[in-house]
């Protein structure tokens, strides 16, 4: 094998590949990336068995072939070279030469017959979304995904497709997030992504128009933009019907601007250290919200203007769930709704209704 390619684009198709390998393996291969050189293209593959990423990038091929390199230092290599060509060539069956202007390196490499085998998806579209919009949906949803896992279907999220409308669910047991978005598909699909899948899918999506292509499997997902695949495993089970969770009558109804109150509940939560819990407290009346907290360290208190329906409320709260779904909503001002003191509040846009959130109080002691 010997090719050619410009650093700055090599550096960055390893950046895409190595999202994919796992740094905890029993298999050393897996610690790899399979490069093949064929038709003046590259092709870098990643995977640890369940989240595999294959990304292809132009190349000036003198030789055909196909290597294994381990994915760090070849990575770190690239990454320190000068920005200029980079020329690879085989120099026996278990090593390569890298030579960019002065600097030569000579790294081991890996039988590529022991990587292991990719899943072969044929790629009937199912339908396509632009890629800001799925960035913006994951982001939006993957902070409520359980890091526990003695419910793994929880590390995932729901990705639900129906009436064409896309919606996207997490849950962990404390807090909801619900995403919806209108598609052009008349597909109906139900199925579980792994967390960490979608953290990845979500660092190389871009801010941009061009779609992503999606194709699902009965196990398998298929992610396809920029000259990259990105194949998941799906999880196995059946998510929690969270319809039934969300409530649908409330007592209680707050309109607060989304930063003042995020800046408010933020400062409360400086004094609220409780182990891994900062709880703050909320007593809303008569048009105001007082958000007060307190510990060994002290106390502290604030007062956020509101525009309040219904009865006064006590009501307290893990400050970290308030505050990362405060962080992640993009309108000026949200409406909260509140059943009682022990009920679920639900979280949503005063404007453009496309999401949903629930947190759970926390009880408190008379």
């Amino acid at each position: 094998m010997k090719f050619t390619c410009k650093k700055n684009i090599l550096q960055e198709s390893i950046y895409i590949a190595q999202k994919a390998v796992t740094g905890k393996t029993t298999m050393p291969i897996l610690g790899g990336i399979l490069i093949k050189a064929v038709n003046n293209q590259l092709i870098l593959t990643g995977s640890d068995t369940d989240l595999s990423i294959i990304t292809k990038i132009p190349v000036d091929v003198e030789e055909e072939g196909e290597i294994v390199v381990d994915a760090k230092i070849f990575g770190e290599i690239i990454r320190k070279l000068p920005n200029d060509l980079i020329e690879i060539t085989t120099i026996d069956n278990n090593s390569i030469e890298i030579l960019c202007q002065k600097s030569r390196f000579t790294l081991v490499c890996m039988n590529p017959d022991d990587f292991p085998p990719i899943s072969n998806i044929s790629e009937n579209i199912i339908f396509s979304i632009p890629q800001k919009i799925l960035k913006n949906m994951i982001k939006s949803t993957i902070f409520a995904t359980s890091q526990e896992e003695t419910r793994p279907i929880l590390t995932g999220v729901l990705f639900e497709v129906k009436n064409s409308k896309l919606n996207m669910v997490a849950l962990d047991g404390y807090r909801l997030a619900l995403k919806s978005q209108n598609i052009n598909t008349e597909n109906t699909i139900s199925a579980v992504i792994p967390g960490k899948t979608l953290n990845e899918v979500s660092k190389i999506l871009e801010d941009k128009d061009e779609n992503v292509n999606i194709t699902f499997t009965s196990n398998h997902i298929l992610f396809n933009f920029n000259n990259t695949k990105i194949i998941s495993r799906l999880l196995e089970g059946d998510f929690i019907r969270y319809n039934s969770i969300i409530p649908e009558e409330y007592n209680l109804k707050v309109i607060a601007k989304r930063e003042k109150m995020l800046e408010c509940v933020e400062r409360a939560s400086l004094m609220g250290s409780d182990g891994n819990t900062s709880l703050v407290k909320l007593d809303i009346k008569d048009n105001s919200m007082v958000i007060t907290s307190n510990s060994q360290l002290g106390m502290v208190r604030e007062e956020l203007n509101i525009i309040l329906q219904g009865q006064s409320l006590e009501i307290a709260f893990n400050s970290k769930y308030i505050i990362d779904l405060l962080k992640i909503m993009e309108e000026e001002e949200v409406i909260m709704e509140f059943s009682s003191s022990v009920s679920p509040c639900v979280v949503k846009n005063k404007e453009i209704d496309n999401c949903t959130y629930l947190v759970l109080p926390v009880r408190l002691l008379k």
